[in-house]
């Protein structure tokens, strides 16, 4: 098997002798499994969503992914055909995901990016563009994203090579390892150990009180004993605390697994971890850092705060007191995961 960092393919040691499943069947299972996750994923999210870049890339991503299945599916089929003068056999099964890892591989820190920004002016309300346009610009500049990225694989010299001169035998599937989001996941791990040994005192604080209840036929979570707080001010370490809880409330599972990751070294083939879960995850991280960054700007009494599918964040910023409560006029901090 061979595997790729940063473009440059090195082989890995295999046992000797053919292995139990063919490579292109398991490509192709891996493919199908990959996509019906992404179809789950967008099945279970929050409906009433606000629009942004990364949602509409998470949209393509699945698109690409459903056509990719097809694609194999119909060339593992068929086994030998020609298509307009291209003939294709069981050696694309291979080839295709090859090239989409290359694409992927390139996104994971350009996507990150711009979504970025795009976050930052939603939220802090910079854009005065109206929900149509901002739709129409997020499609566009996708399209222009794909473009550039499929550009640059077929383009650069080294992807080629790596590609043409790599031998296919009958028993290995070249896959290729994406150097970006290796530095991209150990950068946001890194960011919420840092955070979590910031505000671990207020973590442990609150969890401690912390009790399950519904609120608008939601389940949430609430801390009856959270620190006093000016309702006029939004205090950074305390809004630390709070979207910290609110993120792993969400994520932990996923951000232990990324723990496991990178302390395992685990490599992971680039079509496969360009996936819909993590590009929520991102989508939540980064959120996340958007609000806490323009904190100084931000009011308790705000609510249209519904940028996340999977994360309720509107609930860490709005005072209010739970009905039936011994003492009700102290600020409730009530998080909805």
């Amino acid at each position: 098997m061979y595997v790729s960092s940063d473009n440059h393919t090195f082989p890995l040691p295999s046992s000797p002798g053919p292995p139990l499943l063919d490579p292109s069947c398991m490509v192709l299972s891996i493919t199908l499994v990959k996509t019906f996750l992404n179809i789950l994923m967008l099945a279970i999210r929050r409906k009433d969503a606000c629009g942004s870049l990364l949602e509409c890339f998470c949209m393509t991503v699945v698109f690409v992914d459903f056509l990719l299945l097809m694609v194999l599916s119909f060339i593992a089929y068929f086994r030998d055909f020609a298509l307009w003068g291209v003939r294709f056999t069981k050696y694309h099964i291979c080839l295709l995901p090859q090239i989409l890892s290359f694409a992927y591989g390139f996104l994971h820190c350009p996507v990150f990016l711009l979504a970025g920004v795009d976050h930052y002016l939603n939220i802090s309300k910079t854009s005065k563009v109206s929900p149509l346009g901002r739709n129409i610009f997020y499609f566009f500049t996708v399209i222009l994203i794909w473009i550039a990225a499929l550009a640059y694989v077929l383009g650069d010299s080294v992807t080629y090579v790596s590609l043409s001169k790599q031998p296919l035998s009958s028993y290995h599937c070249p896959f290729y390892v994406s150097i970006q989001s290796y530095w991209l996941s150990l950068f946001m791990v890194g960011v919420l150990l840092v955070v979590f040994g910031t505000c671990w005192s207020e973590v442990l604080t609150m969890t401690q009180s912390l009790r399950v209840i519904s609120y608008m036929k939601e389940t949430a979570l609430y801390f009856p004993f959270a620190p006093d707080w000016d309702p006029m001010v939004i205090c950074k370490k305390q809004l630390l605390t709070k979207l910290l809880i609110c993120f792993l409330g969400t994520w932990f599972p996923f951000v232990f697994l990324q723990i496991i990751i990178l302390f395992l070294d685990i490599r992971i083939p680039a079509y496969v971890e360009m996936n819909i879960p993590w590009l929520y995850f991102i989508n939540s991280f980064l959120i996340a850092a958007v609000y806490w960054f323009r904190s100084h700007e931000l009011k308790v009494t705000e609510t249209i705060l519904h940028m996340d599918p999977y994360v309720n964040w509107n609930f860490c910023f709005i005072p209010f007191t739970i009905h039936h409560t011994e003492k009700t006029e102290k600020t409730a901090a009530v998080i909805a995961c």
